[in-house]
């Protein structure tokens, strides 16, 4: 995947286009570029469900319609304050940073869309639909969340406040790369973000649509 993660302030108010079937050709590349500082969690907002939490770190992710049953690493931040990139482009990661996937707040998970070698995890990432699931495991239990909205964004536009803002419930955004391969930069141009929730009711932050 190439630079998938570009967090500005400017991302605010973005108008971008919803994807439904967008084109990712596949180029082989060199190793991607890391993108723009990753803001701070912001605060838990108190809820009064009882429902108890999922315990221990997301372990795996699964994405049936686009086959992917992917174990999830731990991503950090570097020394810059951008978000890691994966080691390997078989395997999701996840933003050990922000919240774990089923607690309160928008849980970021991340991967490759390609490497020299070919498509990557997030490579049909791009495929999926409002209503699909997305299963991630915690220890024992897997929480399920439903696909809201997938969009596309120019890296220079990223939408910050959607992707990392406060939600009032556990929700999951997926991040890679799309859009058009970029020969000069060695990088594609945008960034492909599906949303999604635990509660079906739930709709895609207007942020995210402008």
């Amino acid at each position: 995947m190439r630079a998938y993660v570009l967090v500005t302030a400017a991302a605010i108010g973005l108008a971008a286009a919803i994807v439904g079937a967008a084109t990712i050709p596949h180029r082989m590349a060199a190793a991607p570029s890391w993108l723009a500082p990753v803001p701070s969690p912001a605060p838990v907002a108190a809820t009064t469900a009882a429902k108890p939490r999922p315990q221990g770190p997301p372990t795996r992710v699964r994405l049936p319609r686009i086959g992917v049953d992917s174990p999830l690493v731990r991503l950090g931040l570097d020394k810059a304050g951008k978000l890691e990139a994966p080691t390997v482009y078989d395997k999701a990661g996840w933003y050990s940073g922000g919240p774990s996937p089923g607690d309160i707040g928008p849980a970021v998970l991340a991967g490759h869309v390609d490497s020299k070698a070919g498509p990557a995890v997030f490579y049909r990432l791009h495929e999926l639909k409002a209503g699909d699931k997305i299963e991630v495991q915690r220890g024992r239990d897997t929480v399920t969340f439903t696909v809201t909205g997938v969009t596309r964004h120019p890296k220079d536009r990223f939408p910050t406040a959607a992707v990392y803002g406060p939600t009032p419930g556990p929700e999951l955004r997926l991040v890679t790369c799309g859009g058009v391969f970029d020969r000069v930069r060695n990088s594609y141009r945008d960034n492909i973000v599906v949303f999604a929730v635990t509660q079906p009711t739930d709709v895609i932050p207007k942020s995210a649509v402008g």
